[in-house]
């Protein structure tokens, strides 16, 4: 199995301080000023992946490397040393996968946010994929029953708009903070316009249990005074066992009926089964954000290179809309559905075919039109609030009667 290791160009290196105040480096324990050091690097690709100047380049090391003793499920084998776990891991065949599947070890975002890889690494939980192996490292394959997931989570803020599952007429209330928020770190998809990459690849921040995430967020909704209470990333979905605990605590830590429970997802992983159990522990309000219609434009949207994996999360994101439409919209679920505008980004003509799609669901679902702005490594203009009023009235051709649209100058609601 060839090996990487990342190194900085200097040449478009901005100094911006992004990896070393927000990326701690498990390979070199980089700070801030204090680059990789090609010997110590793991290939984890953490800072390949979040620098938002793409300073960093990923090469091929040829240089002779040491083994270690470690032990994996019990047995002692003898890995290459300067390799992440999930690395170590797959030389003894061991699969992991960025889409759930049997037999698998779930590693969707690959920076160490999520935790869905983690393992009981010496007796404690740790993300395999940016988790260097060490001489003598005791690396237990299962789970103890009682192990107590964890998530990289922070931003816990409230906000005066809400996100893509935010009713439009509590956006337009009027009424100052509308609900509370938290975004956890790690994402699936690697999209250039990130808005939340300051997140998204923070693997700083301290891993939170479900309880207090959920205690801490329902400290800020009696702060507030909101009813509204919602997740957003990254990407929350990635780690299910985590995410189902902490809307569970957060219904129990809010009994009162005023109480709403917000998700925001692009749902490319959620399941049939996944997102019964979100609704059955309490979820009053979710925000699919579909990226496109056509492979194509999903691939430019995310930044995903492979083809099949993305058309695989693009497939599973407009059945994931569906399955929830038919089966709990309205009566047990609010949905708003989520759809990307920019027309460096996408045309007009898939924004049509988007919304027949959506009215041929429900007509009556609301959709919130979203303006792609540059942000994170996406160099494009911002669309006019005349462009988005144009796409916006390209939705309602479809028949669509709730869609409202962001815009520069806030949000359009639906009869403007």
């Amino acid at each position: 199995m060839p090996f990487y290791i990342c190194r900085r160009d200097v040449e478009k290196c901005m100094n911006c301080g992004f990896c070393g105040d927000l990326i701690f480096c498990p390979g070199a324990e980089m700070r801030r000023g204090e680059f990789i050091q090609d010997e110590k690097c793991i290939g984890c690709l953490l800072c390949y992946y979040a620098c938002p100047h793409q300073a960093i380049e990923m090469v091929q090391d040829k240089a002779h490397r040491k083994k270690v003793g470690i032990k994996i499920g019990g047995k002692r084998v003898r890995v290459s040393e300067h390799i992440t776990v999930k690395n170590a891991l797959e030389t003894f065949g061991y699969k992991f996968s960025k889409f759930p599947e049997k037999g698998a070890i779930l590693a969707p975002c690959e920076v160490g946010g999520c935790y869905a890889c983690g393992l009981i690494i010496n007796g404690e939980l740790r993300p395999a994929c940016t988790t260097p192996v060490t001489q003598g490292m005791d690396v237990k394959l299962k789970l103890p029953k009682n192990c107590t997931p964890l998530r990289r989570v922070s931003g816990y803020v409230p906000h005066s708009a809400g996100g893509v599952g935010t009713p439009w007429w509590v956006k337009k209330s009027g009424q100052g903070y509308i609900e509370v928020a938290c975004f956890t770190h790690g994402c699936n998809l690697r999209c250039p316009q990130c808005q939340n990459f300051t997140v998204t690849y923070n693997n700083v921040e301290s891993p939170s249990t479900p309880e207090e995430a959920a205690q801490k967020l329902a400290m800020y909704r009696r702060q507030y005074d909101v009813d509204r209470m919602a997740v957003s990333g990254g990407e929350p979905t990635l780690n299910p066992a985590w995410l189902i605990r902490f809307f569970r605590k957060l219904v129990e830590l809010n009994p009162d009926q005023q109480a709403h429970f917000h998700l925001d997802t692009n749902a490319t992983i959620l399941s049939p089964s996944y997102m019964d159990d979100l609704v059955e522990v309490g979820v009053t309000d979710i925000g699919p954000d579909l990226k496109g219609l056509h492979v194509e434009t999903f691939m430019r949207v995310t930044g995903l290179a492979d083809k099949e994996l993305a058309g695989q999360y693009l497939q599973n994101a407009w059945s994931a809309v569906k399955y929830l439409v038919d089966k709990y919209y309205p009566e047990k679920l609010f949905v708003g559905v989520g759809v990307p505008y920019n027309k460096s980004l996408i045309t007009l003509e898939e924004i049509r075919e988007i919304g027949d799609k959506l009215a041929e669901m429900n007509s009556e679902v609301q959709v919130c039109l979203l303006d792609y702005f540059p942000t994170f490594r996406r160099l494009i203009s911002r669309p006019t609030v005349g462009e988005m009023k144009k796409a916006s009235a390209t939705l309602r051709e479809s028949g669509l009667k709730t869609v409202i649209a962001q815009t520069i100058m806030g949000y359009i609601g639906p009869q403007e």
